[in-house]
């Protein structure tokens, strides 16, 4: 037997001892897979679960989830972070009622036009839910295969993308091609980890080349991060009687479309006087410029840092008839702000400090 097919096979036999028990691996419902393989995009299965389970209750079909808000659904997706996932899941499932009747297209070619739907999610509704022999290449399976056959790529690469994309078509079992996918995708998240690797009672040590080289941690060849970018923000929890202020983030940047307290930016950390006597908006509601912050957060995200501190203001004196009111913001009630989709950080402030 070839190393292929006693890669094939290893990974086939592992995957029937070692499988977890997931609710999306007993249907072939091809929603239910679509659900789960968007939700667990850049989310472990232990964090993603929760949110899945919402979702199903919440939205028991793609017809449910095309005739919710978009402000509904972003609220059910809060605190699973990539925010334009949850966008692009109501975006998708609109399209899929409004042109396939409420039907996912059965081809990878069809499914790979859909809103949200890359090469690796097309592949793993095709494979799973209509049985088409195309092979699924993530974060795991990049790993194995670069561990276990010695690929130097760096995977981002066009090289590297079509060469292990190539190995990965010539190993996929075509008459299961649902197992195999699932097969080596479970092999990556539990075995082959990217950290600590089971390498000394694995069933494919033998012809692994990164386990006879010692190159666990140098495989796969990743690009080097970008820099990180640092970004200062200051809420201002604005309070005027039983109402609270909100703003919905607009344009193309973090958490679009999530709700937050009025927000100053700066490069640096400032005081809160001098954002004060700065904001124009703010000088006019008259706060006490030597109000304390909150204890700072540091909150990270994928290439930026961000130092955040809330302030919580009551309004002393009500704007003159001359003052207009900056259009985003809005005065909530303590329910209805609860109700609005919110950055995790901004969620947990309000749950803990917010008294109604």
């Amino acid at each position: 037997m070839n190393k292929k097919s006693f890669f094939t096979q290893q990974v086939l036999i592992w995957y029937s001892d070692h499988q977890r028990n997931l609710p999306w691996r007993s249907t072939r419902d091809p929603y239910t897979i679509w659900l789960s393989e968007i939700i667990l995009q850049q989310t472990r299965v232990a964090q993603g679960l929760p949110y899945f389970m919402r979702f199903i209750k919440k939205f028991p079909s793609v017809y449910d989830l095309a005739k919710a808000s978009e402000k509904k659904v972003l609220k059910e997706w809060e605190g699973l972070g990539y925010y334009t996932r949850a966008r692009n899941l109501h975006r998708c499932a609109k399209r899929v009622v409004s042109k396939y009747n409420g039907r996912f297209p059965d081809t990878y070619n069809e499914l790979i036009t859909l809103p949200g739907i890359g090469s690796y999610t097309a592949a793993a509704i095709a494979s799973i839910s209509f049985n088409e022999c195309v092979p699924v290449v993530d974060g795991n399976v990049n790993r194995v295969l670069c561990r276990v056959f010695g690929i130097h790529d760096e995977i981002q690469s066009s090289t590297g993308k079509k060469r292990i994309y190539a190995l990965a078509e010539k190993l996929i079992d075509c008459r299961q091609p649902a197992a195999f996918n699932q097969a080596i995708m479970e092999f990556g998240a539990l075995h082959c980890t990217p950290k600590a690797p089971r390498c000394s009672d694995c069933t494919l040590a033998k012809i692994c080349v990164a386990n006879k080289e010692q190159l666990q941690e140098w495989l796969p060849v990743k690009k080097k991060k970008a820099p990180v970018r640092k970004r200062f923000f200051t809420y201002f929890m604005i309070k005027d009687g039983r109402r609270w202020a909100m703003q919905q983030r607009k344009g193309n940047d973090i958490w679009k479309g999530l709700y937050e307290p009025y927000l100053i930016e700066t490069k640096q950390q400032k005081t809160v006087s001098e954002l004060i006597k700065k904001d124009t908006f703010l000088k006019v509601l008259n706060p006490d410029p030597n109000v304390k912050p909150s204890p700072v957060y540091h909150h990270l995200l994928s290439h930026q840092k961000l130092t955040i501190r809330f302030v919580e203001l009551a309004i002393k004196r009500k704007p003159g008839k001359d003052f207009k009111m900056p259009g985003i913001i809005k005065f909530y009630s303590k329910s209805a702000l609860e109700s609005l989709p919110k950055a995790i950080i901004v969620h947990r402030f309000i749950k803990e400090h917010v008294a109604t």
